[in-house]
């Protein structure tokens, strides 16, 4: 497939469900390089310009639709110190083997996949519904039902990956995450601050209650989650895993093996294998972003 570099200045009215169309927003390319698309996005959700990397299965089956594994990163930018997620994913070469649209989105200040309460351009929740989500789901052949959306990440992409589903579970349908701090009560640590802004918008993020909140939904049905661990966040995870017991909620776990809090350190494969193990729930229903949920 060859890709014609463009620009476009975008309003556009995407055919969501739920009636919100691309957030204003520009977008550049995509390049390739290394078997990696790139496109760049200007949006009033972040600062600046920002990479949105996408690794295609090969060949691209025609007439095929393929669920989205969107990667989120841990730290601002394509890479650094933990690595790359989506590099790992094209080393690993899941992409094939489990027929995925792999998606990295970067962001450009510390991730914790929130919107800030009086920052308009730390919006990392809206940016990655409102803008990633409707880029790929317009310009590349994917499965536009929760089934077809996947997130997955370590530290602090993990928190956003449970915080996706389970603040938009008619949206995402299954999250993968390990050696993550699922058990945070405050926005005291690791950047958080910057992102949440106040406690009371940390509210409607914080993990431990956004399991009680869903838990009756989630426990109806086949398991949407997978936790993992462990390296620097072992006690979390199984405290999280005893939290989900307790309530219910159906997931698959795994924290018996120590292993370097990085991308490329062995977690990311066998958390995509489990991903994708899950069972998928044909009631979920088409639906576009909403909005914040919760």
């Amino acid at each position: 497939m060859r890709f014609v570099p463009e620009v476009i200045a975008v309003a556009l009215a995407l055919a969501w469900p739920s009636g919100l169309a691309l957030a204003q927003t520009k977008v550049e390319g995509p390049t390739a390089r290394d078997g990696i698309l790139t496109y760049t996005v200007t949006s009033e959700y972040l600062k600046g310009p920002n990479a949105v990397e996408v690794l295609l299965p090969e060949p691209l089956e025609t007439g095929k639709r393929y669920p989205v594994l969107t990667i989120l990163p841990v730290e601002r930018g394509t890479g650094g110190r933990w690595g790359s997620g989506i590099r790992e994913a094209r080393r690993t070469n899941v992409h094939n083997s489990c027929g995925l649209i792999c998606v990295a989105p970067a962001l450009d200040s510390t991730p914790w996949y929130a919107d800030h309460p009086t920052d308009p351009t730390v919006r990392h929740e809206s940016y990655l519904l409102k803008v990633v989500l409707p880029l790929i789901e317009g310009r590349h052949p994917v499965l536009k039902r929760p089934q077809g959306r996947l997130l997955i990440g370590f530290s602090k992409s993990g928190w956003g990956a449970f915080s996706l589903l389970l603040r938009h579970p008619d949206v995402f349908g299954r999250a993968a995450a390990w050696d993550a701090p699922m058990m945070e009560q405050a926005p005291r640590k690791y950047g958080m601050a910057a992102n949440f802004g106040t406690q009371e918008n940390f509210e409607h993020y914080r993990i431990t209650a956004l399991v009680e909140r869903r838990a009756d939904r989630l426990k109806r049905g086949p398991a949407r989650l997978v936790l993992m661990g462990y390296g620097n966040f072992r006690s979390q995870t199984e405290a999280m895993h005893r939290k989900m017991l307790a309530l219910g909620i159906p997931h698959v776990y795994d924290n018996a093996t120590e292993r370097r809090h990085h991308w490329e350190s062995g977690w990311f494969a066998g958390a995509v294998r489990r991903l994708m193990a899950l069972p998928q729930s044909t009631k979920e229903p088409a639906a576009g972003p909403r909005g914040a949920g919760g």
